[in-house]
């Protein structure tokens, strides 16, 4: 897998929710280069996680809706002789 990476819009946004975060729950105030490098941190050490989930998610859905359609095809099949 690939390094996950963020848009300049995506990472300011990121960033400026760390520093909010920092703000308001810790009572602490951190700089730009602080929050960019806990992001940069936990997009290298914690990010493969989630990414993960993510792909575990989407492949239940897939299997879900995969089963569904299984399902309606088997609701249109015709009766005939011939049984498998």
């Amino acid at each position: 897998m690939s390094m996950i990476e963020f848009s300049n819009e995506e990472k300011a946004i990121i960033v400026n929710k760390i520093k909010l975060y920092f703000r308001d729950e810790l009572e602490q105030d951190i700089g730009q280069f602080e929050a960019e490098f806990l992001l940069d941190f936990f997009a290298e050490e914690i990010g493969t996680f989630f990414y993960n989930r993510g792909l575990y998610d989407a492949q239940a859905i897939l299997e879900q809706r995969l089963e569904s359609i299984t399902d309606a095809i088997y609701e249109l099949e015709k009766p005939t002789p011939f049984s498998r």
